[in-house]
């Protein structure tokens, strides 16, 4: 049975571009390419990649460039392969040899997503060491608030209530009440 070829694209964050690997993808003949920005380290809220696995039939091939687009961890990676498999879709990479139809294929990809969780582990690491380092320095100051705290404040000083406060700045109620003292 010969199936569609589907792509998936996948950038950590909102400031990365997937344009590079959806042209790779496309180059590599890919009849629908589907992008995201979200982390690989979950499968938790890649919605792009839920629909091609809900979409894809047997006979169908899916694309990545690397397998590290598709999980960043073991266990995510073996669920999709697993589904893959259950669905009769074959899984293809442009930048490196894998073949899911093969033992010696099957083992390869498990490496390299054993080498992908260990990356993702070591940033992780030097992550918490710089800001160790910048706390002990007193240049860490953590994350800007997404509360405009002052606003929320002079709102409520007018007689706005939670709710109200809620609504017209467009957060949670439930932050409104953090900002309030």
């Amino acid at each position: 049975m010969i199936g569609k070829t589907y792509g998936y694209a996948r950038a950590s964050s909102e400031d990365q571009d997937c344009a590079l690997q959806e042209a790779r993808l496309r180059d590599a003949g890919c009849d629908i390419v589907r992008s995201e920005k979200r982390t690989g380290t979950s499968l938790a809220g890649r919605d792009e990649l839920a629909t091609l696995l809900e979409f894809m039939r047997e006979g169908d091939t899916l694309v990545v460039t690397r397998v590290d687009r598709l999980a960043r961890s073991l266990s995510d990676l073996l669920t999709i392969v697993n589904t893959l498999e259950a669905q009769g879709v074959k899984l293809r990479s442009t930048e490196q040899p894998v073949d899911t139809s093969s033992p010696a294929g099957r083992a390869f990809l498990q490496m390299l997503g054993v080498f992908a969780e260990f990356e993702t582990a070591l940033r992780r690491e030097r992550q918490m060491e710089g800001i160790a380092k910048a706390k002990s320095e007193g240049r860490y100051r953590g994350r800007r608030p997404s509360v405009p705290v002052e606003e929320v404040r002079a709102l409520s000083a007018k007689g706005f209530g939670p709710t109200a406060i809620a609504k017209q700045l467009g957060i949670a109620r439930s932050s409104v009440y953090e900002a309030l003292p």
